[in-house]
């Protein structure tokens, strides 16, 4: 009776490459196992006792193997070589590793396996079509040489890439070789292995690709289009690699995805996953009879997971992901708003803000004295301190961590040229941020302070430059906030419109109309002040034009535009 022989390639937790092997082995399916020589030898021959019982398993000369060498083929060649003379009945040779485990009853593979007599499954792709390599060489592993080893001396490995191309080296392919690429998990015909392995031209063969880089992924998969009947270019068993191009390894909790996947074999197992082993490897375990193998059906987890892993969630930073500078999956997690001048043009407008919003709504959190929290509080959600030094050690995670912690309400604050700037750029490239200003209210507490006029004068001027700044990042071409910015003077002559324009985003379709408005300072001599820093040599432009009359802010006349109130 033909039936499948397994090659399995060990190199670590022998236990359960034991397991698996006896697995096979009492199933009438020949084992032939290669152990690796960097295994110690009592090792080695712990694993030779334990199966000693079992008549169809075999041990093939060992090599020292290594990723990415040709080792690893040498190896599966001195295996598949023992296969082939020591079991005559073998039709269709597997090859596994000893991480792998089966996920169905090998009495399916083995029926699957004789509707297909004449099939390999081996993934085998050209160069062009390839898109998964990870920092690595399509083409170009065929045709420069890698004698050196890419983990164990990479410095070397580099150079010598860098000097084949800078001479233009090229490497002249076989005249029967068509390079292809796959997995290196493959089940092949005997027929198609025996002619690999066979062929008048393997010296030649073995010779070009020892020098290949990871030969194990491309020597099988290219000459088996030479001798296979019939190409089936996919692999039997379930391999999945992450980002980096290293292979994801299955615990306990995968158990019903591995289940959906219905494939006959999975890599890589997790050696403490006891749950997978006594499932699997349960003689009562039955699988899909006849299914296809359908890896793709757990594709989209997989996604999920690699986007979450390279992604994160939206505005959380921890010690585990903590992003590059503008790798993060949006630098907070919700929309706040940002108001940068209205407590100092309005009277009470935090508390006036928080009774039309009806949330809660912080002073300026950038002071740099304390961070003002709503209700003045020493600490808020998630243990955040109003303390300045422990703010301003970070003051962008201050900012995204206030609005993680808050999840669900929206953060609203005031912004300040007198407060710490340091958080202005991020906020501007912040997708969530609402971002409204008022250019040169802060001259208004200036005007009512009772303080020397040359102060009064230099301190103008600095917050003029701070705040100018500011105000160029918001309006930088990578300005990813929403920013609204209005002069005083623009903004004094219609603040019922320009207040409703802002709760209007803020609200949506639940937006109401105002009814009032907060009670704005008295600006009476405003303009004259600003005139009077002119004279003093500062030239106050930011704020717009203020005539200079007795009172700043224009009375209505008969030609006045009315509020409309509903």
């Amino acid at each position: 009776m033909s039936t499948v022989g397994f090659v399995m390639l060990c190199h670590t937790a022998l236990h359960r490459a034991a397991q698996v092997a006896r697995h096979w082995a009492e199933r009438d399916c020949p084992v032939v196992i290669h152990v690796d020589k960097a295994v110690s030898r009592p090792e080695f021959e712990g694993l030779q006792k334990a199966l000693s019982d079992l008549e169809n398993i075999r041990f093939s000369r060992r090599h020292r193997c290594e990723w990415g060498t040709w080792s690893l083929v040498a190896a599966s060649q001195t295996a598949s070589e023992l296969m082939l003379a020591q079991f005559p009945s073998v039709r269709h040779v597997y090859l596994a590793s000893g991480s792998c485990l089966p996920l169905r009853p090998v009495e399916e593979l083995r029926d699957y396996l004789a509707v297909r007599p004449m099939t390999d499954f081996v993934e085998s792709v050209t160069t062009k079509d390839v898109d998964w390599t990870i920092d690595g060489l399509n083409a170009e592993r065929f045709h420069l040489r890698f004698p050196f080893s890419w983990k164990r001396h990479r410095f070397m490995f580099d150079r010598y890439v860098e000097l084949q191309r800078s001479v233009g080296f090229k490497r002249r392919l076989p005249a029967d070789v068509v390079p292809h690429l796959g997995s290196q998990w493959w089940c092949l015909t005997r027929q198609t292995l025996s002619a690999i392995l066979q062929d008048p031209a393997r010296r030649e063969h073995d010779a070009y690709f020892r020098m290949v880089w990871i030969p194990d992924e491309s020597y099988y998969q290219t000459l088996a289009r030479n001798y296979s009947r019939q190409i089936e270019s996919r692999s039997l068993t379930l391999s999945k690699f992450d980002f980096q191009g290293k292979p994801h390894v299955f615990y306990d909790d995968h158990l019903h995805l591995l289940k959906r996947s219905d494939c006959f074999v999975a890599r890589k197992i997790w050696p403490k996953a006891n749950r997978l082993f006594e499932t699997f490897l349960d003689p009562n375990h039955t699988g899909s009879s006849m299914a296809e193998p359908a890896p793709g059906k757990i594709d989209r987890v997989f996604a999920k997971a690699l986007e979450r892993r390279t992604r994160g969630r939206a505005g959380l930073y921890m010690h585990s992901r903590f992003p590059n500078s503008d790798w993060e999956n949006g630098k907070t997690c919700a929309p706040y708003s940002v108001f940068q001048g209205f407590n100092d043009l309005f009277e009470d407008f935090e508390a006036w803000l928080s009774r039309r919003l009806g949330t809660r709504v912080h002073g300026n959190l950038f002071d740099p004295k304390k961070a003002r929290f709503a209700g003045d509080q020493d600490i808020y959600a998630g243990c955040l301190s109003s303390s300045a030094a422990i703010r301003d050690y970070n003051p962008q995670r201050f900012i995204s961590s206030l609005i993680w912690n808050t999840r669900g309400e929206r953060q609203v604050f005031q912004f300040s040229p007198r407060d710490t700037q340091r958080p202005g750029s991020f906020m501007a490239a912040d997708a969530n941020a609402q971002i409204s200003v008022i250019t040169g209210a802060w001259a208004v507490p200036l005007f009512a302070a009772n303080r020397d006029f040359a102060s009064i004068r230099d301190e103008a001027a600095r917050l003029q430059k701070r705040e100018m700044e500011f105000v160029n990042t918001l309006r930088h071409v990578r300005t990813r906030a929403e920013v609204r910015i209005w002069t005083l003077a623009e903004f004094v002559e219609e603040p019922m419109e320009n207040l409703q324009s802002i709760l209007d985003v803020m609200g949506g379709a639940t937006a109401v109309r105002l009814t009032e408005a907060p009670r704005i300072a008295s600006m009476e001599g405003f303009g004259q002040f600003l005139q009077n820093l002119k004279n003093q040599g500062m030239n106050p432009f930011i704020m717009g034009d203020f005539p200079t009359t007795p009172t700043g802010a224009q009375p209505p006349t008969s030609d006045s535009r009315p509020y409309l109130v509903r």
